[in-house]
């Protein structure tokens, strides 16, 4: 939860291309990030897997107007709408993004390359066909905001019920870590995106670092393998409703194009 998506990444950032904020190198470099290289297999007139930039370019091609994200989870396919194919594979890697516009959409699987010491990260982005519709349990941003508001209070109370404090080495850099890159210039979003956006991401983000420390031993007072049970049992409704923010964040590009504001 405390790390960007990739799937977050490309939305946002491939977003702000097709809106033409940002010109294509500058969205691939922000999608790369710290990995090697990302390449897309299976689009669609493509024998052999292809950079990103000229993936996007022809996506665009291909009618693509939009972005989402997906982060399912057992359970909860969040942000997918079919068919099973695409969910299953969705699933498994945790992540997706599914194109507004054209029937496809794209699961990163992600390679450790390079010699000890020095290993990198290659991804490549999987095309496949998905089915078009509403996708599976996304609020709006208004209620995502909300949502996410009740939880934090709530994820607080729990902290403090179950003895759990935010104390210690890990946790400390954990924070340091949330606190630098708040103050880097609201870096979570592409150009593009609402404040609002914005807002409901970092929320999220801020939710997400609370639950990683909460099920982290050795912090607080309870370590038992019940208590920690419990702690993960008590959490898994706030884990739930900070995933559906950060999707409802990262689709408000997609949400806005429906209603015909872009």
């Amino acid at each position: 939860m405390l790390s960007e998506p990739r799937s977050g990444r490309l939305a946002a950032w491939g977003n702000a291309l097709l809106a033409g904020l940002v010109s294509p190198d500058d969205a691939v470099l922000a999608v790369v990030g710290e990995d090697a290289v990302h390449r897309v297999d299976g689009l669609p007139g493509e024998a052999a897997p292809v950079g990103l930039t000229l993936a996007l370019g022809r996506l665009r091609a291909l009618g693509v107007k939009g972005l989402r994200v997906a982060l399912p989870a057992p359970g909860h396919p969040l942000g997918l709408s079919g068919p099973p194919e695409f969910n299953a594979r969705a699933l498994e890697a945790e992540e997706a993004v599914v194109c507004h516009g054209a029937a496809l959409g794209l699961v990163p699987e992600v390679y450790e390359a390079g010699p000890s010491g020095d290993v990198h990260a290659e991804v490549v982005w999987h095309c496949l066909s998905v089915r078009e519709g509403p996708p599976a349990d996304v609020p709006s941003l208004g209620e995502a905001e909300r949502e996410l508001a009740e939880a934090l209070r709530e994820a607080t109370a729990v902290l403090s019920r179950l003895d759990v404090a935010a104390s210690g080495p890990v946790a400390e850099a954990a924070i340091d870590a949330y606190r630098a890159r708040a103050e880097r210039g609201r870096e979570v979003l592409a150009p593009g995106y609402p404040p609002r956006a914005v807002r409901v991401l970092e929320l999220a983000q801020r939710v997400g670092l609370l639950i990683s420390l909460a099920l982290e031993r050795g912090h607080g007072g309870a370590v038992s393998a019940s208590e920690m049970a419990a702690r993960g049992e008590a959490l898994r409704p706030v884990e739930r409703t900070a995933r559906r923010a950060q999707v409802a964040a990262y689709n408000a590009y997609v949400e806005g194009v429906e209603r015909g504001v872009r």
